[in-house]
């Protein structure tokens, strides 16, 4: 086991950090650092739902073609992740072990990497706006209206993804406050500026798509300046490196996060051609459930937020037992939450869909969808909470195949068959049954993990890490030489 009273690395930011979060009560520390989350992770979802609410004004077609729009952000946010999450987790478990010379590598590269990668996805989605659109699922009446939300999105995408690399990097090194701000703020203003832009300027599809990519600029520029201001860890451009081995380290600590948000929007690609026989009511009521939903799963997707940098920093320093009991304290919390949020949700399921869209077919098609999701939603605090330990902890594969199961490899195979035998019911029942095999997937898998935190384990190295040992072992003995 790492020794617990290894020195300091000469950053106060970084070495107050640590003394927080391999000291404090875990259950006042996660609470810390879950409110936060939380709180960003409902307020942009909140944004989520006013614009359904106000797109929804537009007709049932402008509520569908918002929902085609939906997987192109989630895939630009996906990359934005897959670096930032990348460095993030491996950053917590670094700072754990204090080394901070790999955690400004990592950092540096997973900002710049993210952002050029982000402008040749912008400018591919423009160049080819018109056969994505048709590849998302739009109708001949839903593509110009997902091409009018769509192309300011695709303009800003570079500053959309990076917000999504400063995020989760000061989320891990303890700042989700700063990361609740940069994220919220944005959001908020989005709230307010969005039916301005569409009702009172006359804007409508384009002028929503235009008050999403103005907001998303603004929180981007705010999150880099709390960046600057308040991370232990700065951008150094002398770190920037695209060697294999850290290429390696960022992309393995960020693919479970790229897999979940990636397979979302394809499961949210498939749903939609999946409720396409049944007409844009049933489009468009997938479209409100799925972002009901994402309002509670925000919430507990904080909790788990909450608990990486407290797992990665007690992980790194050898801390076992506070790792094992900050993620079963993060589960029981959770199964509360879903547990409660799953009844309410059923009961009002009408009063819910109707706050969106109060078109009887689509309030009928909206209510079966949520009232059999619910079933199985509590089922996700279990996978969520187990999935995010396995990603800090650097179980990659195990990490991405169960970020795969509920959205992927139960989800998309269970939409293309069952609506072809079992119609409408065949849709409604994709998800709760993806929702069980997934929980049932999680189960050993996540057995595994946990007997890596058995007592007297070691703490694992990474191939990076022994690399860069090697080489100031070798700096010091040249310089003894000498």
């Amino acid at each position: 086991m790492a020794d617990k009273a290894s020195t300091t690395t000469g950053n106060t930011k970084t070495d107050a950090a640590f003394v927080e979060m391999t000291t404090a009560p875990l259950g006042p520390l996660i609470t810390r650092m879950s409110v936060p989350a939380v709180i960003a992770n409902v307020i942009g979802v909140a944004y989520n739902l006013t614009d359904t609410f106000y797109v929804g004004r537009l007709g049932t077609a402008a509520s569908a073609a918002s929902g085609v729009a939906m997987p192109v952000m989630v895939a630009i946010q996906a990359f934005g992740l897959l670096f930032g999450a990348g460095a993030g987790n491996k950053i917590a478990v670094l700072l754990g072990k204090k080394n901070m010379t790999l955690a400004k590598k990592l950092v540096t590269t997973a900002f710049f990497a993210a952002f050029a990668i982000s402008v040749v996805l912008g400018a591919a989605g423009l160049l080819l706006l018109h056969p994505l659109a048709r590849a998302l699922g739009s109708t001949p009446t839903i593509e110009p209206l997902a091409i009018k939300y769509l192309t300011p999105l695709l303009w800003v995408a570079p500053l959309y993804c990076s917000s999504y690399v400063f995020d989760p990097v000061l989320r891990f090194q303890g700042r989700a406050k700063e990361s609740m701000i940069g994220i919220g703020a944005g959001a908020i203003v989005n709230i307010g500026l969005e039916p301005v832009f569409i009702f009172a300027l006359h804007l409508g599809m384009f002028g929503a798509g235009l008050a999403t990519a103005i907001c998303e600029s603004l929180s981007f520029f705010l999150l880099l300046g709390l960046f600057r201001s308040r991370s232990g860890v700065p951008l150094t451009w002398s770190q920037f490196s695209l060697s294999s081995a850290v290429l390696r380290e960022i992309l393995a600590g960020g693919l479970p996060n790229f897999v979940r948000n990636v397979m979302g929007a394809a499961a949210t690609d498939v749903f939609n051609l999946s409720a396409d026989p049944f007409g844009n009511a049933a489009i468009s009521a997938i479209t409100i459930v799925n972002r009901v939903l994402l309002l509670t799963a925000s919430a507990e997707i904080g909790f788990g937020r909450g608990y990486q940098p407290v797992c990665g920093y007690n992980y790194g320093s050898g801390h076992f037992d506070r790792v094992k009991r900050g993620y079963w304290l993060i589960v029981r919390a959770s199964v509360v939450l879903l547990v409660s949020v799953a009844v309410l949700q059923s009961i009002w399921a009408p009063q819910l869909i109707q706050v969106f869209r109060d078109d009887p077919t689509v309030v009928r098609y909206g209510v079966a969808v949520l009232r059999w999701q619910s079933l199985t939603f509590p089922l996700y605090a279990y996978i969520i909470c187990s999935n995010m330990m396995q990603q800090t902890l650097g179980h990659t594969a195990i990490a991405s195949i169960v970020g795969l199961g509920r959205q992927g490899i139960f989800l998309v195979p269970a939409l293309l068959i069952l609506p072809r035998h079992l119609g409408f019911f065949g849709l409604v029942a994709a998800q709760p049954i993806s929702d069980l095999c997934t929980f049932l997937m999680t189960l050993p898998l996540q057995r595994h993990v946990m007997k890596e935190l058995r007592p007297g384990a070691a703490v694992t190295t990474t191939k990076l890490e022994r690399a860069a040992a090697m080489r100031n072992a070798q700096d010091e003995e040249d310089a003894a030489d000498a």
